[in-house]
């Protein structure tokens, strides 16, 4: 039972003993609001028909019989129909007692559910980005927050590997590659396949000046510029699995596929399952031709076949091209159903960035119509872009923020800084190198996670690595400033772990400290169910602050009092535990010394 539960039970107790008989359903328990003093506070005017009083009068009485009844609830007052309860040091160390013992605090029971989310979904034709890595650490954290719900969670990647974006890469290999290859030219796969998606928009945008100079109109010169039409029949020929076509396309993906393992493996994010699009583009297909055959979709003239959803406020959505091909809504579809199939998941997520909200409305709406009432369990985590102070990323034109270079220049950054700062003095060159890897990454993952999914945000590396502030190296270096003070107590002896708890009386910094650590569990619960690793970033952060406010406040080591000193120990032990616990939820690994 949770702290508000105990508070409801106590709260409804003393109602009854008051008022007779009422639905526990009235009694409505919130934190108290920082303005005002207390811990949790009831609402009273629920229970006014009962008290048949003024809400002052009947928040009065209710405060003094909770206190007379339940000796844990140290005072009261009355704020108009609210009534504010303070709870006694003897309760917190009760419940500090609780969490200390519970070797899984913050993690729930199994709740029988199953949740997909898919993210990460790269295209074949370029290496990963700064806007790839926030939905990759996005989609990881979802996970292992869900994970920590109870859910079973099945994590998966839909590698979008055909199409005439790859098309664009394979043909200016093929024209200009000279036999190119990773090995020969010391490039890493999918860098190497980005350069030719560069360089065949260069010699593009050169056939459009060339045929608009010749007096035709842009539109119809994008459409008719030999290298377009030559992409265009490169995928008809891949459609129509051209031997040719088909071995050089297995080979440039082959070489992207191991430059994407390196990316994520840096990432330390990980897949449970990876479909590809070159396989559900054709399970698409035939759903959408059973859904011609029922009349949920109708034939063009052109033989394109569509779905009018003007009747539901959208427009008509194209499902197969007049050739036959398919387009992206077509592969969705089929990979939504052939997931049922395989999980018969409770809830699918889509971790995929704002611009395709629309999408997601069409994709939740023909997959209803054909039927499919798990399609209710869709869910678009639309997330906002990361923006640069240059500007949005091009990758057409090669001007991305490209993963591997950003997250090497974390870590190198990461290392220089804390060294400068006199954070690895004692380190060895592995334990330095370690160090330096695991706080830039950990403030890479930490700003991006920090902040709402939602939302549009601007990415500062320098920023970002900082010791002081909202950052993932502050909270790092916070617990491994804890670990050095406990390893500092096993180092004189001290067995604080063995030792029973005792009766302390609690300082306003150990106070605040247990009543946040009691708030783990409801952190967690609501970061599940509103997708959002963020409000476990504020939490941690917090949490952190709170822990050095605490330090500075009263000696741990130092004081003289020896249950006191376990106590703080056993505090500071709890403290660092759930920092690592939290930041683990974030995917962010926690150093034992900085």
């Amino acid at each position: 039972m949770n702290i508000e539960e105990v508070i409801r039970q106590r709260s409804t107790d003393a109602v009854q003993a008051l008022y007779g008989s009422v639905d526990p359903g009235l009694v409505q328990i919130q934190k108290t609001r920082s303005e005002f003093e207390g811990d949790y506070t009831l609402v009273v005017f629920p229970l006014l028909k009962t008290s048949r009083k003024s809400p002052e009068a009947t928040a009065r009485e209710i405060g003094v019989k909770i206190t007379e009844m339940f000796p844990e609830i140290a005072g009261f007052n009355v704020i108009k129909g609210f009534l504010n309860l303070s709870m006694s040091g003897g309760f917190w160390l009760e419940r500090f007692g609780e969490m200390e013992k519970d070797a899984a605090y913050g993690i729930a029971s199994t709740s029988g559910k199953t949740f997909m989310v898919e993210y990460s979904s790269p295209n074949t034709n370029k290496p990963l980005h700064l806007g790839h890595i926030r939905n990759n650490l996005l989609g990881y954290s979802v996970s292992r927050i869900l994970e920590a719900n109870g859910h079973k969670v099945i994590k998966v990647n839909l590698v979008n590997d055909r199409g005439i974006h790859i098309c664009k890469s394979m043909l200016a290999w093929r024209k200009w590659g000279n036999g190119e290859t990773p090995e020969s030219s010391g490039i890493k796969g999918d860098h190497l396949v980005g350069k030719y998606y560069v360089e065949f928009d260069k010699h593009y945008k050169a056939e459009i000046k060339e045929l608009t100079a010749a007096g035709m109109e842009e539109d119809e010169a994008k459409q008719k510029a030999p290298s377009m039409l030559q992409a265009q029949e490169m995928l008809r020929r891949w459609e129509a699995k051209d031997p040719e076509v088909t071995s050089l396309w297995e080979t440039m993906n082959g070489w992207v596929y191991e430059g994407f393992d390196e990316t994520y493996k840096a990432l330390g994010i990980e897949f449970d399952k990876i479909y590809y699009e070159s396989d559900t583009y054709l399970l698409g297909k035939d759903l959408v031709n059973d859904g011609l055959s029922r009349g949920v979709f109708y034939r063009r003239d052109d033989g394109s076949v569509w779905i009018d959803l003007t009747p539901d406020g959208l427009d008509e959505k194209l499902l197969l091209r007049g050739d036959g091909t398919s387009v992206y809504m077509t592969q969705d579809l089929g990979t939504a159903l052939e997931r049922y199939k395989d999980y018969s998941f409770d809830s699918l997520i889509y971790v995929v960035g704002n611009e395709q909200n629309y999408h997601f409305q069409v994709l939740k709406l023909i997959l209803k119509k054909l039927g499919y009432d798990w399609s209710d369990t869709i869910y678009h985590l639309s997330y906002g872009m990361v923006e640069l102070p240059e500007g949005k990323m091009k990758s057409r034109e090669g001007t991305v923020v490209d993963a591997d270079d950003l997250i090497a220049a974390m870590v190198g950054t990461a290392r220089e800084m804390s060294a400068e700062l006199g954070k690895l003095e004692g380190c060895s060159e592995d334990e330095a190198d370690t160090v330096g890897r695991m706080v830039g990454m950990g403030a890479l993952k930490y700003f991006l996670l920090k902040v709402d999914p939602r939302k549009t945000m601007l990415f500062d590396p320098r920023e970002s690595i900082d010791f002081n502030g909202n950052t993932g190296p502050f909270i790092q270096y916070t617990h491994a400033r804890i670990k050095s003070i406990l390893r500092k107590a096993a180092g004189q002896g001290i067995e604080y772990q063995k030792t029973p708890n005792a009766t302390v009386t609690l300082s306003p910094g150990e106070t605040a400290l247990i009543k946040h650590l009691a708030d783990f569990p409801a952190t967690v619960a609501a970061a599940g169910e509103t997708f959002s690793p963020a409000l476990v970033a504020q939490y941690i952060y917090d949490l952190a602050k709170m822990f050095n406010g605490f330090y500075h406040e009263v000696p741990v080591l130092k004081e003289e009092n020896g249950q006191l000193k376990i106590f703080r120990l056993k505090l500071s032990a709890l403290v660092a535990e759930i920092i690592s616990r939290g930041m683990g939820l974030l995917g962010i690994s926690v150093p034992e010394r900085m």
